[in-house]
């Protein structure tokens, strides 16, 4: 495989880290939670897009249809009902809470559907691929996850930016107690928070079921992608999180290009020498 085509693929593969990513990015950034439960949640929206094949007979991406609204409707009642009784000053009651649910989610979902994998079949899409100049062949789906991912970060960055609502998550992400002051209702915002975190990680998990084999016990695996994807891109930058899963992707493929057991590997040794060289990232975000 040559450097060309490494590139092009980790890059690729790095639209399903960011995507992984964003969602763990909004919850740390704005309640500063650090949601141990979060790859497990992916996988949860994984299966709902499996039920919903299976009982209503769709494809799998018009899944998106029902399981963006049931893990957006999921993250507001769990932030409401549950997370936000652990804020405070110590970071250790999330922590604890969301590594509860992560269990409990692993073992509902091995309960109800068995330790097989699953993946979800989207036939042709699948394998058509696009040649390149240089006989490089770059698949559909790939090219259209990283798409996606481009998508909802430049969504994201239009409602952080450019609305009420996201200046007043800037607002409370700064300084909850001033921005409580001045008439925001915290609880609610972080419901808000969490409930659009968990649409994009609804979005993150419907693709993972397509593009790869999925279980009740891979989570902790996505999680750490997504931990490593914004530490190496740098927390608080949207943008960063999808450079950072590209340097990933990256540091995958340039491994598995090289021997297919160092893939994995190789992504963290990348991340280690991001870590000890730039420990804020490498895009770390500046205040104006």
């Amino acid at each position: 495989m040559g450097i060309v085509s490494i590139v092009i693929q980790g890059t690729l593969l790095g639209g399903l880290y960011a995507l992984f990513a964003v969602g763990l990015s909004l919850t740390f950034g704005i309640m500063r939670i650090i949601n141990i439960g979060h790859g497990d949640l992916i996988v949860l929206a994984a299966f709902v897009a499996m039920v919903c094949v299976r009982a209503l007979g769709i494809h799998p991406l018009a899944t998106l249809v029902v399981v963006v609204p049931v893990m957006f409707g999921l993250g507001y009642v769990l932030q409401r009902g549950l997370l936000n009784r652990t804020l405070g000053d110590n970071i250790l009651p999330p922590l604890l809470v969301t590594f509860g649910l992560s269990v409990i989610i692993q073992n509902v979902l091995l309960e109800m559907f068995g330790a097989d994998t699953r993946r979800l079949n989207v036939g042709a899409l699948e394998t058509s691929s696009i040649l390149l100049p240089g006989g490089i062949s770059v698949g559909v789906f790939p090219l259209m996850t990283f798409a996606v991912a481009v998508l909802v970060l430049g969504a994201l960055q239009l409602l952080f930016f450019r609305s009420d609502l996201g200046r007043a998550f800037r607002a409370t992400s700064d300084n909850p107690v001033t921005a409580g002051l001045m008439g925001i209702d915290n609880r609610h915002l972080y419901a808000l928070a969490m409930a659009i975190a968990l649409a994009v990680t609804a979005v993150a998990g419907v693709f993972l079921a397509i593009r790869s084999n999925f279980d009740p016990a891979v989570g902790p695996d996505r999680l750490i992608y997504a931990f490593e994807a914004i530490i190496i891109g740098g927390l608080g930058n949207l943008w960063g999180t999808l450079l950072g899963a590209v340097v990933l992707g990256i540091a995958q493929s340039a491994g598995a290009a090289f021997d297919p057991q160092w893939q994995i590997l190789t992504g963290h040794l990348a991340f280690l020498v991001v870590l000890v060289l730039r420990p804020d990232g490498l895009f770390p975000r500046t205040r104006d």
